[in-house]
């Protein structure tokens, strides 16, 4: 019975070998992907592009409402129906029961100043479309950068937990002997709970991070993410006046706000010009029908009728064109208002970002200088610790010490990625980054 007992768990043994096997060979491979590969998925994959492309589209379409008023446009119907007394219908047109109908803007400014304008509002839908693209590159460089920050400081936490593990058998043994107080192996077991606790959230982080990653790259929903460490291809060129320059001509939203400024601009002159005379070509022909009673009120019944010509209006009094300019006039100052407080923010944010950049350079080679000193300090302390001179406790510390100053050259240079990031953008300088 027992050895029936023992093939039966060792045959249960191997059906759930078999069926780990099968599900991690079911589990898809992890993905490698570098920076430049993470930031090309996203684009090719992100809803706000497509959606930003979506609206381009349509202000490209709704341009063209306006442009075709000034190409031909046919219209056929009928004004058939019964009439009693004179024939006539609710347009003041005759009674038809064929008609066909031509009209063709010729001259009128106001309406070509607003065509004009809806086509820089196209241009303009382009520039955000850039901008959606822009912000898409930043937040899936920012994140994979942030990815790698987060594992790098989770494998020296790993450490860091093995050495406060040592510190506290250490100190409790200690403890035990008489040598050491209770209130130290509660100090070094609070560092235990504490390097545990920093873990979490390290994990947590890196659970959000590779999720978000996934979503915009269009990966699937349980697909790992592997990361290298890596530096942004590209920086900002730190010459401040030819980063001004290049913020001028680049950057998406002084661009927009320019772009803003030439559509009020065309707006004004077409209103402007609406003081001119309009002309339009229109033509009508009509098929009558004599059972309209046209014979009875008309000396002369005709049933194919045709009429060519150009109907032009002169304004003489136009309060309503001149209220129309005087809107006009107020939109086109605001906007060269906003387009100046523009042009003096973007030129005062490339200066404070430029800064923040060198900033960030130095807090990392401070950050680097502090990790090589405890460095050294250890290196000491390991050679006195291998001749007996130094005890156990004091070279695990150390090694805590080490690992803090890890993380803090980790932080240094994410926050170092993170400033440059912003500049290249402030600056439109972004491809860089997929150089």
């Amino acid at each position: 019975m027992r050895g029936i007992m023992r093939v039966g768990a060792a045959a249960v043994a191997g059906m759930l070998l078999a069926i780990s096997g099968s599900a991690q060979e079911a589990t898809a491979p992890p993905i490698a992907l570098t920076l430049k590969r993470a930031i090309e998925l996203a684009l090719q994959n992100s809803k706000d592009i497509q959606v930003a492309k979506i609206q381009a589209s349509v202000a490209d379409k709704a341009a063209l409402i306006n442009k075709a008023q000034f190409m031909p446009n046919v219209y056929a119907g009928s004004g058939l129906g019964y009439t009693y007394g004179i024939p006539e219908t609710p347009g003041g047109r005759a009674p038809a029961i064929f008609n066909v109908t031509y009209t063709e803007q010729v001259i009128n400014e106001p309406l070509r100043g607003q065509g004009k304008e809806q086509q820089e509002q196209v241009k303009a839908q382009k520039v955000l479309l850039e901008d959606a693209r822009n912000s898409v590159i930043v937040r899936t460089a920012s994140a994979y950068l942030e990815l790698v920050k987060v594992r790098h400081s989770a494998e020296l936490l790993q450490k860091e937990q093995a050495s406060a593990e040592k510190i506290l058998g250490v100190v409790q043994q200690r403890a035990n002997e008489g040598y050491e107080l209770p209130v130290e192996v509660t100090r070094a077991q609070l560092t235990r709970a504490q390097v545990a606790q920093r873990l979490l959230q390290l994990q947590g982080r890196d659970d959000e991070l590779e999720m978000f990653l996934r979503s915009q790259c269009g990966l699937a929903p349980e697909q790992q993410i592997e990361v290298t460490p890596e530096d942004l291809p590209g920086a900002a060129e730190q010459e401040g006046a030819n980063l001004i320059a290049s913020a001028v001509q680049n950057n998406t939203e002084l661009r927009l706000a320019q772009s803003d400024v030439q559509a009020k601009g065309f707006r004004l002159t077409g209103e402007k010009r609406g003081y001119w005379p309009t002309l339009e070509v229109v033509s009508v022909y009509s098929l009558l029908g004599r059972f309209n009673n046209y014979d009875q009120y008309f000396n002369h019944f005709q049933r194919n009728n045709y009429n060519l010509g150009i109907q032009a209006q002169v304004p003489i009094f136009s309060p309503s064109t001149r209220a129309n300019v005087a809107l006009a006039q107020t939109n086109l100052l605001a906007a060269k208002a906003s387009f100046a407080n523009k042009q003096n923010q973007v030129s005062s944010d490339v200066r404070r970002k430029t800064r923040r950049v060198r900033e960030t350079d130095a807090g990392k080679e401070v950050a680097r200088l502090e990790l090589q000193l405890v460095q050294q300090d250890l290196a000491q302390l390991q050679a006195r610790f291998e001749e007996g001179k130094e005890s156990l406790q004091v070279v695990e510390k150390a090694r805590l010490d080490e690992n803090e100053k890890w993380m803090a050259l980790l932080d240094a240079s994410f926050q170092r990625q993170q400033a440059q990031l912003d500049l290249l953008k402030t600056a439109g300088q972004l491809d860089k980054v997929l150089q």
